[in-house]
């Protein structure tokens, strides 16, 4: 029996009459059309309904004055879908049909049942959302959507201003002197997967699952506003949930360090006009004269022109100006005078559900790459670690697991720094009995307020590192032994750990074992606070004591705080900042840095 069909677009305006009364009394228009929607000004809210290739989609309610409208929800599903691009072009090269599309009856009736729920306020499932319906099934699906802050129709970020860089800790009460979190975000997964992960229209398009040196990988796919560009989040633990709201909010970092998202820079000037307000570049390391990053770089000097944006220096007690592109590092430059004068990467970035939870972790992942570098520009020999006495009990089992998985060696490294923050190098090595078509070695490190949490730390990153380089190597170990003797052949991240594969690189790392100090755990740590807060200031003391700074820039989105998350860009003036690509460091202008460094490309993963 052949199925009824109707006018689409005269058969539901005729239901809902195409100007619905809401319950609290306001006028909702309820526009129709074929597969897209423009917007028209309209002072009343708009319930849209478009007919697209094989779907209808009711929504978003669009209310005038509020974010949230088809072109944020556009370009959601832009970002979201890898091939959007390719099907946008389509679309244009032949558009939709004029006239009223002919639509089976029930799915007619089905689209005004969900107008009409919508228009008369007795469901609100199409606030920052969609109600997307499948033609052929009449299956009802529900996309939310964030609002899209650089919307050209609905958006609009405040100035980034003085004022708003300001930083003040406030008190932060902990659950327990040993937790450094304020809240117990892995209990939120389900909410926090609603609100940010979907597929066609989500801030992080999907969620990916495996296991790697013994532990659950979780990986969050972050579409960003570059087209094509995907900033992956990696979260890598004993269980799946707790992996995976660190993928989630490692993405979510990623989102807020790429470009300015919550705040619109305003400041342009040069270093000699600007200096008694900003922070000298040179202090942040710069790539070295003889030889230069590349094309994508400028020399730095103090007449250049640049883009700046504020920040809070700890040390001058109020706010700073620093340069955009060391604060942000996926900044599109379409104006060479407007070109970074360094390499720039997430190093320094954090997510917390506080501003002083996101500052002390991306204080402690600055400190834990500046410990790694400065052993390694400088060959510092560093205390191996006995990790058998280990308050924390995993701690040994990990190291066991990790070498019964694999065979390798673990060695753990002291390498904390003058200012005492807890670091530590963690290196697996191959065992004489396996060949070479198995990686020479891997290494990995962490930082935290006591030794033991930066020895987890490390481990957590060792164990899946290890694991997926014993897979991969053997394809790329030619190209590994081509680096060890042409350093600029090390140009990606994935190039460090690469080189290091080799046998003929082992050697680099001698300098390491050149004293016979070791450390027995357990050590004594500074005695725990009650307020994180307070472990910050500690932090940040320790930093400042050694003759740094610790300057903050708050990359907080709207996006952030619709889960109630705080986002930052911590830079340490002094310290040596991590860079990947052998061309790409930055030691030029360090004191802490010898005449002479180590001229290899360092083995950081």
């Amino acid at each position: 029996m052949t199925q009824s069909t109707v006018d689409f677009t005269i058969a539901l305006e005729a239901l809902v009459h195409a100007v619905a009364r809401a319950a609290d009394g306001t006028d909702v228009a309820v526009p129709v059309s074929l597969d897209r929607h423009e917007p028209d000004g309209r002072t009343t809210p708009v319930l849209p309904v478009l007919v697209g290739s094989g779907r209808v989609d009711v929504g978003p309610l669009v209310r005038p004055g509020t974010p949230g409208c088809l072109e944020c929800l556009r370009l959601r599903t832009s970002r979201a879908k890898a091939d959007h691009g390719r099907v946008e072009a389509v679309r244009d090269a032949h558009p939709a049909p004029e006239e009223h599309p002919l639509l089976p009856a029930p799915l007619v009736a089905l689209v005004a049942e969900l107008v009409a729920a919508e228009a008369h306020g007795r469901t609100a499932r199409t606030h920052e959302a969609v109600l997307r319906v499948d033609v052929a099934g009449l299956r009802v699906t529900r996309h939310r959507f964030l609002p899209e802050p650089l919307c050209p129709v609905c958006g609009g970020l405040p100035d980034d201003t003085e004022d708003a860089a300001r930083f003040t800790a406030r008190p932060r009460p902990k659950a327990r002197p040993d937790t450094y979190r304020v809240r117990p975000v892995t209990d939120e997964l389900d909410s926090l997967l609603d609100l940010y992960v979907d597929a066609e229209t989500g801030l992080v398009r999907e969620m990916k699952r495996g296991t790697q040196g013994g532990l659950v990988v979780a990986g969050a796919m972050m579409p960003i506003r570059v087209p094509g560009a995907v900033e992956p989040g990696v979260g890598r633990s004993r269980g799946y949930r707790t992996s995976a709201v660190t993928g989630l909010l490692e993405a979510l970092e990623r989102y807020g360090g790429v470009e300015p998202g919550g705040r619109r820079t305003v400041v342009r000037g040069t270093y000699a006009g600007l200096a008694n307000r900003a922070l000298d570049p040179r202090t942040l390391g710069l790539h070295p004269v003889d030889r230069p990053a590349g094309a994508d770089f400028r020399p730095f000097h103090p007449e250049a022109p640049a883009r700046w944006v504020w920040g809070h220096s700890f040390r001058r007690g109020g706010p700073v100006l620093v340069p955009e592109s060391f604060a942000y590092y996926y900044l599109r430059h379409d104006d060479p005078d407007d070109r970074p004068f360094a390499y720039e990467i997430s190093n320094g970035c954090a997510l917390g559900s506080c501003p002083e939870e996101a500052v002390l972790y991306g204080l402690l992942e600055a400190v834990e790459r500046d410990a790694f570098l400065l052993a390694w520009y400088n060959r510092i020999p560093l205390p191996l670690l006995d990790v058998s006495g280990a308050t924390d009990r995993m701690i040994p089992v990990q190291v066991a697991a990790i070498t019964a998985d694999t065979g390798y060696e673990v060695r753990l490294y002291d390498s904390t720094a003058e200012h005492g923050i807890p670091s530590v190098w963690a290196m697996a090595v191959r065992p004489d009995r396996f060949g070479d078509d198995r990686p020479m070695l891997v290494c990995a490190a962490g930082a935290h307020l006591t030794l033991e949490r930066a020895i987890v730390g490390a481990l957590s990153e060792l164990g899946p590192l290890l694991a997926d380089f014993v897979d991969r190597f053997p394809d790329e170990r030619d190209r590994a032994r081509l680096m060890v003797d042409d350093p600029d052949l090390v140009r990606t991240m994935h190039d460090h750990s690469t080189l290091y594969g080799t046998d003929e690189a082992f050697e680099r790392l001698a300098f390491l074992d050149r004293t016979p100090n070791r450390r027995a755990l357990p050590v004594a740590d500074p005695r725990p606070t009650t307020d994180l807060a307070d472990d910050l200031r500690g932090v940040v003391d320790r930093v400042l004591a050694a003759g740094l700074d610790v300057v903050v820039v708050d990359q907080t989105t709207p996006e952030h705080r619709a889960g109630g998350f705080s986002c930052v860009k911590v830079l340490v003036p002094g310290a040596l900042p991590m860079t990947f690509g052998h061309r790409n460091r930055r030691i030029d202008g360090l004191s802490r840095v010898v005449a002479d460094p180590n001229p290899h490309p360092h083995p950081f993963p």
